[in-house]
């Protein structure tokens, strides 16, 4: 239940503003301290909390962050500091948020009279006015912090299955313009328990008796501190902020990467900050939160509306692996569904007895799904009785055998029809989508696709969907698809039916593959990012190419968040030299390609018809499932990069957890057709290892190393030609 505190804006007095405000715990000035210790090693929690200072203050709090907020004469960001190294993120005050209805532009909060501003002090505030124009700050509502979404945590296994714990906290603004006077505007904000993190999104509410236009809606505005600056340069070329990394809830490109997928973030001048270095106030500090192409939406009466989500991650480091730590640590708290990672094969099949063999052999060798791949003869777009009961059926024998099922389906890149398809506004016909011809999520195919969709996984039980598509963004000049009004509107409207269909699986349990950043709207993988034609190449190549997918993908993802590829038969080309099938002919191959993936926690999808074809091999992927399964803790933990895999020389990745009794996990590579002995630096710092590291390879007996004052000891090393080794630090 949140605590509200809402008052009519003609109405609102100093006195009820600091009444308001007294129900808030007050800020002791003690807590303004630089956080003692790392982060990223302790296992307290640190908890969040929001304060009022004086009767006019707000703080949001939680030991790593602190945002302060005035809320007289108009609520305004007067504080943006990182606890961890003392940074002070602000420069300047800006509003809360801007919206533009019916073509006007309008602020949210916020304060005029801010003449320097390359630094601000709270005590000019006093001096400070504002705009009759603009939406004023109306009071408040708390309450603990609410998770996006509600996932089952019991299906599946996973690193964390805990939704994440803190504050929130909505700001509630109203305008004295008649025509706005119905229309409440709201800025959330998330504080979280044991994360430098800060969740801002905005609603609007049209409470009026008209119809309105929300033509663009920014929910974050900062005016951030320079981190460097160039006398002359271009705000293109010039560096943008390291202090704060900002996602969204709205990235797509297939880029597999967040920061290529990205379509919010958007860095732009401040001519008005006359004391900066550039000669043309070209340095590019301010950051703004919105998607191009969206809104664009009518808000009829009674109807709501919410904006993207800014997840603000605030960085301590420029270090590459730290700020991937970072990165990591956020998606594992604040999306648990994304450290669940199934162990799943992925089957081609043509009928019943292919699909029951393989359950078969999952349930025999310790795998835990099966994933009816592209290219079988799954049609979850086939709602007849019969087609229901035969998939049903199967996955009843699936789940006796204890095995979860689940399979592919096509959205984009494909035709349905000139009524359907994404309709390219310069032409006003189909085709000039992001993949040639698409559909429309907006048309009567696309909420189709997904009605039917849901009725089959309710009918049938399946348990995985793998989803090629939707569209990545794809905007449709359509007038006629019931989803979406015009073009204005497409790109929003098609985005929320299918953020509304991943939702709502993830919530009735099932995992989802989907081949764009998704992952803050309930899916749970992505390709880790490959070449598919290199899957046609000798498996020697194979390996090595591999092993860079691994390496280059887990910067910023989770060992689960990405997918690997291990095709068993021929794809995409390539002779006998590519493919592992018959699998006892190549079975080191396969078992190095399976421990490559598993020693790094992704899982592959092992395309094929069978995962073994003697008791050879079936003995050999056994051994493999339960070594990985044995140490599947640490193999899901943070990935360190040690060397990248180039064959010249050994590569190798460490995984280390702090909160585990097996605290790293090195595995190492040699793919040379020599014998070698290195001595490998082993940096522990993010094992939580100080003193003492107890290392030994594989089950063979532990030596005692010392750990320098670096968090590193040094490790000799042996490794035959072209062969692989694991050692297990305690």
């Amino acid at each position: 239940m949140k605590s509200i505190f809402i008052l009519p804006i003609l109405f609102l007095t100093l006195f009820v503003n600091a009444q308001n405000l007294s129900q808030l715990s007050t800020w002791k000035e003690d807590n303004d301290t630089q956080f003692p210790g790392d982060w990223l090693l302790t296992n307290q929690k640190i908890k969040a909390g929001i304060y009022q200072r004086d009767g006019r203050e707000i703080i949001l709090y939680n030991g790593l962050v602190k945002r302060t907020f005035r809320t007289q004469p108009n609520l305004v960001c007067t504080g943006y500091k990182n606890m961890i190294n003392g940074q002070q993120l602000l420069r300047a005050i800006m509003p809360e948020a801007e919206i533009t209805i019916d073509g006007k532009r309008y602020n949210v909060g916020g304060l005029y009279g801010q003449k320097e501003k390359a630094y601000f002090l709270p005590e000019w505030i006093d001096s400070f006015s504002t705009s009759d124009q603009d939406f004023q700050y109306t009071g408040f509502e708390t309450g603990p912090l609410q998770p996006d979404i509600k996932w089952n945590s019991e299906k599946w296994w996973a690193s964390n299955k805990k939704h994440p714990t803190g504050k929130e906290i909505s700001f509630v603004f109203q305008n004295k313009n008649e025509q706005l006077k119905n229309i409440i505007v709201k800025v959330h904000y998330s504080i979280y328990d044991g994360l430098p993190l800060i969740t801002k999104w905005l609603t609007v509410e049209n409470k009026s008796s008209h119809t309105i236009k929300l033509n663009r809606v920014k929910n974050e505005m900062l005016a951030l501190v320079e981190e460097e600056s160039a006398v002359v340069g271009s705000a293109e070329r010039m560096k943008k902020q390291q202090g704060i990394y900002i996602e969204t809830n709205y990235a797509f490109n297939n880029a597999m990467r967040y920061d290529l997928s990205d379509q919010t973030l958007h860095w732009t001048i401040d001519s008005s900050y006359t004391s900066q270095v550039n000669y043309n106030y070209n340095t590019p500090c301010i950051v703004e939160v919105y998607p191009d192409k969206a809104p664009g939406i009518e808000l009829e009466t009674n109807e709501n509306y919410t904006s993207v989500k800014s997840f603000e991650l605030l960085m301590d480091s420029y270090d590459r692996e730290r700020r991937g730590l970072a990165i990591r640590r956020m998606y594992a708290m604040i999306a648990p569904w994304t450290t669940a990672n199934p162990i799943f094969m992925h089957l081609v099949s043509k009928n019943d007895r292919e699909v029951k063999t393989a359950i078969d052999q999952c349930a025999a060798t310790g795998y835990e799904a099966l994933i009816l791949s592209f290219g079988s003869d799954l049609n979850m777009e086939d709602s007849s009785k019969r087609n229901i009961e035969r998939w049903k059926s199967l996955a009843a024998y699936a789940h006796n055998r204890g095995i979860k099922i689940g399979g592919y389906s096509l959205f984009s890149s494909r035709r349905i029809s000139d009524e359907d398809d994404v309709i390219h506004p310069a032409t006003g016909k189909p085709g000039g989508a992001f993949f040639g011809n698409a559909p429309c999520f907006g048309s009567a195919w696309g909420l189709a696709y997904r009605d039917k969709i849901k009725y089959f996984f309710t009918e049938t039980g399946f348990d995985i969907w793998e989803n090629d598509g939707p569209y990545p963004g794809d905007v449709c000049a359509s007038t006629v698809h019931p989803g979406h009004k015009g073009l204005d509107d497409s790109q929003w409207r098609q985005m929320e039916i299918q953020k509304e269909l991943y939702r709502w699986l993830n919530e009735k349990g099932v995992y989802i593959n989907a081949p764009d950043w998704y992952f803050l709207d309930g899916t749970h993988k992505i390709a880790i990012g490959y070449r598919e034609v290199n899957f046609s190449l000798p498996r020697e190549n194979q390996k090595i190419l591999n092993r860079q997918n691994i390496y280059d993908g887990t910067w910023e993802k989770t060992p689960s968040m990405g997918w690997g590829f291990v095709p068993l038969t021929k794809y995409q080309g390539g002779g006998p030299e590519a493919i592992l099938e018959p699998l006892s002919e190549h079975l080191n191959d396969y078992e190095q390609l399976m421990m490559q993936y598993y020693g790094s926690g992704v899982q592959a999808c092992y395309r094929g018809p069978r995962l073994y074809d003697t008791e050879q091999t079936k003995e050999t992927v056994e051994k493999v499932i339960h070594w990985y399964k044995r140490y599947r803790d640490i193999l899901n933990s943070d990935i360190i990069h040690l060397r990248r895999a180039d064959g010249r020389d050994w590569d190798g990745i460490l995984h280390v957890n702090p909160a585990l009794k097996t605290k790293g996990l090195l595995m190492l590579y040699n793919p040379t057709k020599e014998y070698f002995r290195r001595t490998i630096t082993l940096p522990l710092y993010y094992s939580g290892i100080k003193t003492t590291a107890m290392i030994r390879e594989k089950e063979g007996a532990a030596g005692n190393y010392k750990v320098n004052e670096k968090g590193e000891v040094k490790l000799n090393v042996s490794l035959l030609p072209e062969s692989y080794s694991w050692w297990i630090i305690e």
